[in-house]
């Protein structure tokens, strides 16, 4: 069970989860609220989500800018 915990805390610190999730979603975890666990991840996944579509935006609003230069000036 520890080497779970640990592979646990692991995997949410690669996915960028603070320690006040870590903290919450380990209380869920040792309550074996699973509902909870899950809510908790789909939410952080949702926002992790949103940041790519905000630098996808980002990134359509240098290609545009990019696009409209080489166009300008023929390249």
């Amino acid at each position: 069970m520890i080497e779970d915990r640990n592979s646990i805390i692991q995997n949410l610190k690669d996915a960028g989860c603070n320690k006040d999730f870590i903290a919450d979603f380990l209380h869920y975890y040792d309550q074996a609220e699973r509902g909870r666990q899950i809510d908790l991840l789909t939410n952080w996944r949702n926002c992790l989500l949103e940041q790519i579509h905000e630098e996808e935006r980002k990134i359509s609003c240098l290609d545009y800018l990019i696009y409209r230069l080489q166009n300008e000036y023929g390249n």
